[in-house]
């Protein structure tokens, strides 16, 4: 059975994984009669959002990998214990978690950090030539790991300029791309699609997202 590698970055959209889109990227892969190993990084959450009102919860503090845990059902791991040789594709569903916490693309652009671990899965995943895939804003982490290995890849945001302008300053080719569709690297395995940077409804979201996860696994 095919396995593919699941990075989560927390629970919900203003601080985590955003939820629909981390379901439906479960739900592609199973549906594909590929198995999900899911993982996260055992670190704090950058803030915590009250994602009722949208305001920060001072004082308030959440784990990472634990927050992760509630979408994948408790059976997640530890980032820092997986090796690339766990899976046989990666894919990173969006949410600001993962400019915020897996790397911290939300406050610094093109000049963020990544989180080590979740940098040197990516690393391996492509020095392995295995198929790697995000969507939503999470390419932005993929193009400053790509970029620092000076890799001529392409990537997607969508259609938003300013989020784009800062791919291209960390060395992706970004190509636009509507809500329902996917962009292809053929030459280094990877894909990527908008879905809630652009997305008005979850079947939006669902479409461009089971696209990406039916190429991913086809290129394994």
């Amino acid at each position: 059975m095919t396995k593919v590698g699941v990075i989560l970055s927390g629970c919900g959209v203003f601080d985590g994984s955003e939820i629909h889109e981390a379901v439906i990227t479960l739900l592609a892969i199973d549906r594909a009669g590929a198995e999900a190993v899911c993982m996260a990084p055992n670190i704090d959450q950058m803030h915590v959002i009250n994602h009722l009102g949208g305001s920060v919860a001072e004082g308030e503090r959440r784990n990472v990998l634990v927050e992760s845990a509630r979408i994948a059902r408790g059976k997640i791991r530890d980032i820092k214990e997986v090796k690339v040789s766990d899976f046989d594709a990666l894919i990173l569903p969006g949410g600001f978690g993962a400019a915020k916490n897996l790397c911290d693309f939300a406050v610094k652009g093109p000049d963020c950090t990544v989180q080590p671990d979740v940098a040197r899965l990516v690393r391996e995943t492509v020095e392995a030539k295995k198929p790697l895939a995000a969507v939503c804003i999470a390419p932005a982490l993929l193009s400053k790991v790509l970029g620092d290995l000076q890799l001529h890849h392409k990537l997607t945001i969508g259609t938003d300029e300013g989020t784009a302008q800062a791919l291209t300053a960390m060395g992706s080719e970004h190509v636009n791309c509507p809500v329902t569709e996917c962009v292809i690297d053929k030459a280094n395995k990877i894909i990527s699609s908008p879905a809630y940077m652009l997305a008005g409804r979850i079947s939006e979201a669902a479409e461009g997202i089971e696209k990406t996860v039916k190429t991913l696994i086809g290129m394994v």
